[in-house]
């Protein structure tokens, strides 16, 4: 049999911790790349661009749209598209990942 060093072998206390600072990296990742926050952010962001360039806009360019401002409208509905979608994620965050020793059991079936 082969002999291990001490150094190679991990006490099942250390693979716990490094399972739970994984399971904690993994939870914080799926938090940030949530597609609510990505999609909320760029509407948003696109939303103040747009309605800014509607609020500036010049007399040629409202006749081209006969007279409706459609970069302030298309602005301020992609503004407040962005923001629900913001709302919800901080409504109904992403749940943490449930941990194998922590999962639900299902119940037995009842024999006839």
């Amino acid at each position: 049999m082969s002999e291990h060093s001490e150094h190679s072998e991990y006490s099942e206390r250390d693979v716990h911790r490094e399972v739970t600072e994984l399971q904690g990296k993994s939870a914080t990742a799926a938090r940030l790349f949530d597609i609510r926050r990505i999609i909320g952010g760029l509407f948003a962001i696109y939303g103040i661009i747009v309605t800014i360039a509607g609020i500036t806009a010049s007399d040629a360019d409202l006749d081209k749209a006969e007279g409706v401002n459609i970069n302030l409208w298309t602005g301020l509905a992609m503004l407040a598209l962005g923001l629900s979608f913001l709302t919800w994620l901080r409504l109904r965050p992403t749940p943490p990942p449930l941990d194998a020793d922590r999962l639900p059991e299902e119940p037995e079936q009842k024999k006839g």
